[in-house]
Parts: C-alpha cells; sequence; structure tokens
C-alpha cells in the first residue's frame, strides 16, 4: 500500500459517501418522510437532512474531493492542455465539467429548497444525483494508464 494509494482510496471513498448520501436521502428518508410525517414535521426533517448533508458537503466532500483529486491529476502529469488529449484527458475533462455542473445544481437546490421554490428544488435534486451517477460512469471509464 502506497501514499497514493491512500489518496486514490479517500477519492473514491468520499465520493462514494456523496453519492450514497444522495440516494440514501432520495430512496429512503424521502419516501418515509412522505408516508409517516405530517407535512410541518416532514418540512423540519428534510431541512434538517438537508442542512446536514449541505454541510458535510462543504466541510468534508469538496475539500476531499478537489485536495485529493488535484494530487491525482497532477502524479498523473495532467495538464490543462492534456484535457483535450484524446482518452484519458477528455474523459476526466468531461467528469470535470460534470463534477463542476453537480455542484451548481446542488447548490440551486439548497437555495430553492430554503426559498420555497419546490419544483426548482426537486428538479435540481434530480438533477444532481443524477450527475453525480454520470460523474461515477465517468470515473470507471479513466484508462488505468
Amino acid at each position: 500500500m502506497t501514499w497514493w494509494s491512500a489518496v486514490r482510496f479517500l477519492h473514491v471513498l468520499s465520493a462514494a459517501l456523496w453519492v450514497g448520501g444522495q440516494l440514501t436521502v432520495s430512496l429512503v428518508v424521502l419516501p418515509l418522510a412522505r408516508a409517516l410525517l405530517d407535512e410541518r414535521r416532514r418540512a423540519a426533517v428534510l431541512s434538517a437532512v438537508g442542512r446536514r448533508f449541505g454541510l458535510f458537503t462543504a466541510a468534508v466532500f469538496l475539500p476531499v474531493q478537489l485536495g485529493t483529486g488535484v494530487a491525482l491529476a497532477w502524479r498523473k502529469g495532467v495538464t490543462w492542455s492534456s484535457l483535450a488529449d484524446p482518452g484519458y484527458g477528455r474523459i476526466l475533462a468531461a467528469k470535470l465539467l460534470l463534477f463542476c455542473a453537480v455542484m451548481a445544481a446542488a447548490a440551486v437546490h439548497g437555495w430553492a429548497s430554503g426559498a420555497g421554490r419546490r419544483g426548482l428544488a426537486r428538479t435540481m435534486a434530480v438533477s444532481s444525483l443524477v450527475g453525480s451517477l454520470g460523474v461515477v460512469l465517468l470515473a470507471t471509464a479513466l484508462p488505468a494508464t
């Protein structure tokens, strides 16, 4: 086990926690809250879950993803110009662009939830989840070399 294995492990673990958290909220917490709680309590619980997940994202997920991602790219010799190269460069560029879109959708979701814009919040939540799955898919498509 090398230091770089630990960096890669942290990168993958952080991504798994982010996507797993989104899936857990969407597939477990939200349906149960809708079924078991009145509207006032449901709003309070889901707001608290959203705030805690947002705090986790800002305090843990983003710093870990950015730090380990930059370190791994540096180790691979990735440069801005190499992101246009076929294969690894273009797949990584697509992953990075989709990651930025996911973070933007998550931020708009948080704002829309707080502003009472339920339709927009739902659209952004679904967009963030689908985009996150796309980021994972692109990560698995990165060539090993």
